[in-house]
C-alpha cells in the first residue's frame, strides 16, 4: 500500500478516530452502521507485518485507526479490488441499457418520419 492524493482529510476539529472499535466482518465494515464501504484514508507500514490504517465510512461518517496484520490488508485489498470489479460490472450494464433505449428510440424515430435533415 502507498498513500494516495486527493483523499480526504480529517483534522483534529472534526469527527475524532474511533482507535477502539474493529468490526468483527473486516476492514471494509463499518463497527457503528455495518456498511460495507468502508474507505482507507491513511495508513503505515508499523513493523513486522503489521499496518496502522485510518478508515472512513461514508455512510455514517465513522472513523477509526487501528493496527491490521498483513493478511487482514491483503483481504481488505481483494474486499476493495471486488468492489471495484462491481461497479465496473454496474457501470457497463447501465451504459448498455441506455445505449439500447437510445437506439431504439432512434429507431421510433425514424419509422415515423420524425427526424427531418435540419436535424442534423
Amino acid at each position: 500500500m502507498s498513500p494516495r492524493m486527493g483523499l480526504p482529510k480529517r483534522t483534529r476539529t472534526q469527527i475524532p478516530v474511533d482507535t477502539e472499535h474493529k468490526s468483527a466482518e473486516g476492514m471494509h465494515a463499518c463497527p457503528e452502521c455495518s456498511s460495507i464501504l468502508v474507505q482507507p484514508v491513511n495508513w503505515h507500514e508499523q513493523g513486522d507485518g503489521a499496518w496502522n490504517v485510518e478508515l472512513r465510512c461514508p455512510e455514517c461518517e465513522w472513523w477509526g485507526q487501528a493496527s491490521y496484520t498483513q493478511s487482514e490488508v491483503d483481504y481488505y485489498d481483494e474486499e476493495l479490488d471486488r468492489g471495484g470489479q462491481e461497479l465496473i460490472e454496474d457501470l457497463r450494464s447501465l451504459t448498455r441499457a441506455n445505449m439500447e433505449d437510445e437506439a431504439e428510440r432512434f429507431a421510433m424515430a425514424l419509422a415515423s418520419d420524425s427526424i427531418l435533415p435540419e436535424d442534423f
